[in-house]
């Protein structure tokens, strides 16, 4: 296949191996557009995300407004630059129509899931909370609804009872550039998506990580395997939060009230069942084992955690 002259959008982790391999193929690109750089670290210094970092080392010309939806000069010089499609990889920002009708063959969007089962923005972690067994890959023709345009190709990845979510996006993130190589070289007829069967994956916040005590234990052990490494999960003792990075289902609690520890283990009581928590982390602390943890931290049997 002759090489395509493309534009890459994208942002995160997840978006990195797509980019290098559309690069290794020997596809022209154009231009990679991300989001601006933004403070971090202790010294609130102005970084570039990922998917940025990966484009100066590349060699590559990039882009990153702060919005696109009424910014006419770059719609223009986006039409101008001839493309023949954009590969665009959780980018971060809604594309006007007319940076989507711009490119010869359109906008292709690498989603991660089986569509149209969880459109939006968080779909890995949706998948994992929801106790989904298997959640995949879907390259889509962009159009101006929420993930709504029609299907290319698909795959799928299995999720595993024991999987975090680190593990299920670096298989989807591989499984993403398999895809668009192939949905580039042999340019698949779109298939509309099924009216029926639609979930929506909302944006997390901070405060999702909080661990709700009066669920089901199994669902709060997914719940921590989704949500870390961000937003993490925690719960508040004394005012402050303690992170859990690792817990499992458990027995049955018996009949105390949701939130109470009941053991050394430590065992946490649930709506349904107990959490035994097996890593946990105090703010500026590195995770530990729970029982090194609480070499340090008291958890007594009979307290209430928030």
């Amino acid at each position: 296949m002759s090489p395509l002259r493309l534009a890459f959008m994208g942002s995160p982790d997840f978006a990195v191996p797509a980019l290098e391999a559309l690069h290794q193929a020997g596809h022209d690109i154009a231009v990679v557009y991300t989001q601006p750089p933004r403070p971090a670290g202790r010294g609130q210094r102005e970084t570039p995300c990922p998917v940025h970092r990966k484009a100066l080392e590349l060699g590559l010309p990039t882009r990153h407004p702060v919005r696109l939806r009424r910014d006419e000069a770059e719609h223009r010089a986006f039409a101008d630059l001839g493309l023949d499609a954009a590969v665009v990889a959780a980018y971060g920002l809604i594309l006007p129509s007319a940076m989507l009708s711009a490119p010869r063959r359109g906008c292709l969007n690498i989603h991660a899931s089986l569509l149209p089962r969880w459109r939006g923005a968080a779909p890995i972690q949706a998948a994992i909370l929801a106790g989904d067994t298997e959640t995949g890959i879907t390259i889509m023709q962009m159009d101006e609804g929420l993930d709504t345009g029609p299907m290319l190709l698909s795959g799928r990845v299995p999720i595993r009872e024991t999987d975090g979510v680190q593990v299920v996006h670096d298989a989807l993130a591989g499984l993403g550039c398999e895809l668009i190589l192939r949905a580039l070289e042999e340019d698949p007829p779109p298939v509309p998506q099924p009216e029926d069967g639609a979930t929506y994956a909302p944006k997390l916040s901070k405060a999702d990580g909080q661990m709700p005590w009066s669920e089901d234990a199994t669902a709060l052990a997914r719940r921590v395997r989704a949500l870390n490494p961000w937003p993490g999960t925690f719960f508040l003792h004394q005012g402050q939060p303690v992170r859990v990075t690792e817990a499992v289902a458990d027995d049955a609690a018996g009949d105390v009230p949701p939130g109470t520890v009941l053991d050394g283990l430590p065992r946490i009581a649930c709506g349904r069942g107990a959490l035994r928590l097996l890593q946990l982390q105090r703010p500026g602390r590195a995770s530990q084992p729970a029982d090194a943890f609480l070499r340090g931290y008291a958890l007594p049997p009979g307290t209430i955690l928030g």
